[in-house]
């Protein structure tokens, strides 16, 4: 694949690309929210369980 081959197909994949509507975006943004507080979550219950387990000396 050469170079303008190359810029024919990302030229050729911008024409079609069609901006996100508010409601898709407001979607992703709903599923990064829901990611980071799983992630957090997990975060939180390991450090719980570390702390169960680390001796207080």
């Amino acid at each position: 694949m050469g170079l303008g081959s190359f810029f024919q197909s990302a030229s050729r994949l911008l024409r079609t690309l069609a901006r996100p509507d508010w409601k898709t975006y407001w979607l992703s943004i709903k599923i990064v929210f829901v990611g980071v507080a799983i992630i957090g979550a997990i975060g939180y219950f390991v450090k719980a369980i570390a702390l169960m387990f680390t001796p207080l000396s």
